[in-house]
């Protein structure tokens, strides 16, 4: 006959604690000693996840998850429009590719009576990308001045009413050299994508106005990609070379910020094992209460052991003793993690203003525990929770039963 039921038995005895307050007290106390360090591995961990997979879906959502650049300028307008469009329709056909854009940039200053800021001006037919804009949003008025859609902090900082005229000064190339041009552009309404450098410096106006900003410019094509298939950006990228003619550049979201993700996933590896110092500790509890079990029990265990409880079936009592409190412990704190990690993404309870969000990003910053960090941080917890039982546990191996049976 298995004795499964016969340890299982046994240990859930020994976690009732029966007879026994100091038993009873410090299983409480390791149990709450394991459910604090998980739900701090558990929070840090959420902080950490939200931050990236925010930044991540801001990024591609706000400009493109495959980049298609000319690196030369074209010879000629007509020429490059076709061209363009034939490239843009055979992409448009690849697998994975939900929409391409082309697009046109410009830097500039746009200025108000309360101040001047730096712009970029992001040309696109639909405004699909960064901002879902109406193209009347974007048409020339009555009076011939363009509208333009800018971030919501730019707008903000420049005092800005929708329908009020700007004026607007970018740096093109004429024949001999840069040259300032000068419109006047009308402020159509502001886009909040919740990433800081786009909200604060970005301006998004139709892709025949910057052509006339700046003539003889380079075109891009910008891929957006299904629901789902950003992660596979660097591999479509790769197929896209062979597509593309000699001296275009052709790259991806991950490659363009390799370094900033680099970064923070060695920075999500020093946060999982800094706190899982705080686990380490809290297991020594765990460790704690297999002690004082053997002492205060050590009476049964001799009676046990006389009746035939082989040292081998003691040990694996303690180790599922020890298990079942560093179990409870990971179930608590994960579900606290949990809640915590709900409540502080509903509420926005880690949020910037303009001037440091300029610095990490992003204004708010979620929570979001991944199933792949919550396994690991059970498995964390449990494998240092069973490794700190061994020891204490291999100490009813050595119980004498008629020392035991004399133990008061």
């Amino acid at each position: 006959m298995s004795d499964a039921p016969i340890t299982w038995h046994l240990a859930r005895r020994f976690l009732g604690g029966r007879g026994s307050r100091l038993l009873g007290s410090t299983a409480r106390t390791a149990f709450a000693a394991s459910t604090l360090g998980v739900l701090a591995m558990g929070v840090g961990m959420a902080l950490m996840t939200g931050y990236r997979e925010d930044l991540e879906a801001k990024l591609v959502g706000g400009n493109a998850a495959i980049l298609v650049y000319p690196l030369s300028p074209p010879s000629d307008d007509a020429e490059e429009g076709e061209a363009t469009r034939d490239l843009a329709r055979r992409l448009a056909e690849l697998p994975g590719v939900a929409r391409v854009e082309p697009v046109r940039y410009a830097q500039g200053v746009i200025a108000t009576a309360a101040g001047e800021f730096e712009i970029t001006l992001r040309g696109t037919d639909s405004g699909q990308g960064l901002v879902a804009a109406a193209p009347a949003a974007l048409a020339v008025d009555a009076e011939g001045a363009a509208g333009v859609v800018l971030g919501a902090d730019l707008a903000l900082r420049l005092g800005a009413r929708p329908g009020e005229k700007l004026r607007l000064v970018v740096v093109a190339m004429g024949e001999r050299g840069p040259k300032f041009v000068y419109r006047t552009v009308r402020f159509a309404a502001t886009f909040d994508s919740g990433f800081a450098e786009f909200d604060q410096a970005w301006g998004v106006a139709s892709r025949a106005f910057v052509r006339e900003l700046v003539p003889g410019g380079v075109e891009s094509l910008e891929l957006a990609l299904s629901p789902g298939a950003a992660e596979g950006a660097p591999a479509l990228a790769e197929s896209i070379r062979d597509l593309v003619p000699a001296g275009t550049l052709v790259t991806d979201w991950r490659e363009l910020n390799r370094e900033l993700f680099a970064a923070l996933k060695l920075q999500q590896l020093a946060l999982f094992l800094l706190l899982g110092l705080i686990v380490l500790v809290s297991t020594f509890n765990v460790a704690s209460t297999i002690v004082v079990l053997v002492r205060e029990r050590l009476r049964d265990l001799g009676v046990l052991a006389a009746m035939g409880l082989s040292p081998r079936r003691m040990r694996r009592v303690l180790l599922l003793y020890g298990g079942a409190l560093g179990l409870a412990g990971v179930a608590a704190g994960l579900a606290l993690a949990l809640a915590f990690a709900w409540a502080a993404t509903r509420f926005e309870l880690i949020r910037f203003g303009p001037d440091v969000a300029s610095i990490y990003f992003l204004r708010s910053v979620p929570f979001r525990l991944s199933a792949g960090s919550a396994g690991a941080i059970a498995a964390f917890t449990l494998a240092v929770t069973f490794l700190s039982c061994w020891l204490p546990s291999r100490r009813a191996l050595k119980v004498d039963p008629a020392t035991a049976l004399r133990y008061e």
